[in-house]
């Protein structure tokens, strides 16, 4: 197939790719390439599809551009993984999200209907979950308390979705990842800084003074979770793909000191606004209808990522 994929320089985006071009795909990769984090390691991560796809460097908000891609492919399916990330960064500049995750989805949406693609498999975020206290977070919980400007943006796009899958009979499937780590991982997350700042001797932030926990989920099993997807049009569906299994976040600091055989010199901080305490994914769903099953634990993931970056970053530096 011929599936177009938004955001293909990121991170689940490029390991995305990576696995589509395995399976024969023909791939269309757009990203902007923006600067919210140094685009060297997109430009790195594009190296790794070794020519094999088709690049366009657009902003999904820019309309004429992204309708250019429209006309000139004929696309069969669309991942839709841009989007400007970021829960902190939202708080400081409000402004690109309502371009990139709203304005750019509308654009997407819309192309799609008029070019009359039938299937779309959208990145969502399980912060959309916001002040829901309910543990673990399930599919049928309520996601109206956004707390913040990130989430509720993501949480609109799914909005959206709903109504263009509604009004257009687009088959379009919702995911929302918990906590994504690996290989070529995003520089603004946990590991990739908490790995930096320990390696080079500086303290590393810890909010909520440690008390946290994520279902830190390993960038392979996401991929496995959108391929399924993908397989698997079901009028309008929303999964969670994560771990299923929460992790304290002094242990996963305690590992990685273990795979890097470093202490870590520890900043203990109060709770930032946007964050919450605890993410848990309730997974039976997408395992029951997408046959979805996260196999790569943190130990094995963290030293995974532990392994790519002493030998493409550190050593690199």
């Amino acid at each position: 197939m011929k599936i177009l994929v938004t955001g293909g320089a990121g991170f689940i985006g490029s390991h995305l790719i990576l696995r589509l071009l395995d399976k024969g795909h023909d791939i269309i990769c757009v990203d902007n390439m923006n600067p919210y984090y140094d685009p060297k390691l997109k430009e790195t991560r594009l190296r790794l599809f070794n020519n094999k796809v088709k690049f366009y460097q657009v902003n999904i908000a820019n309309k004429e551009e992204l309708e250019k891609i429209f006309q000139e492919n004929k696309i069969d399916k669309i991942c839709h993984l841009a989007a400007q990330a970021g829960v902190r960064y939202s708080l400081e500049n409000p402004f690109v999200y309502g371009e990139s995750n709203l304005v750019g989805i509308i654009n997407l949406l819309e192309f799609a209907r008029q070019y009359r693609i039938k299937h779309i498999v959208l990145a969502s975020s399980s912060s959309v979950y916001g002040l829901n206290k309910k543990i673990p977070f399930n599919e049928d919980h309520r996601v109206d308390t956004p707390i913040s400007i990130y989430s509720a943006s993501k949480r609109a796009g799914e909005l959206l979705a709903h109504a263009y899958s509604h009004l257009f009979n687009i088959d379009i499937t919702c995911l929302r990842p918990f906590t994504v780590y690996g290989p070529y991982g995003r520089p603004d997350m946990a590991l990739f800084k908490f790995t930096k700042n320990i390696l080079e001797g500086k303290p590393i932030d810890v909010y909520n003074n440690g008390d946290m926990e994520r279902d830190f989920t390993y960038v392979t099993d996401i991929v496995d979770g959108f391929v399924r997807a993908l397989n698997k049009p079901m009028g309008f569906a929303i999964f969670n793909l994560g771990a299923g299994n929460p992790v304290k976040l002094m242990d996963f600091i305690r590992t990685i000191e273990e795979y890097l055989g470093k202490k870590a010199i520890i900043n203990f901080m109060p709770m930032q606004p946007g964050d919450v305490k605890t993410t848990f994914a309730d997974i039976s769903k997408a395992q029951e209808l997408l046959g979805y099953q996260p196999k790569v634990n943190v130990k094995e993931g963290v030293k995974n990522f532990v392994d790519w970056y002493l030998s493409e970053v550190h050593h690199a530096n």
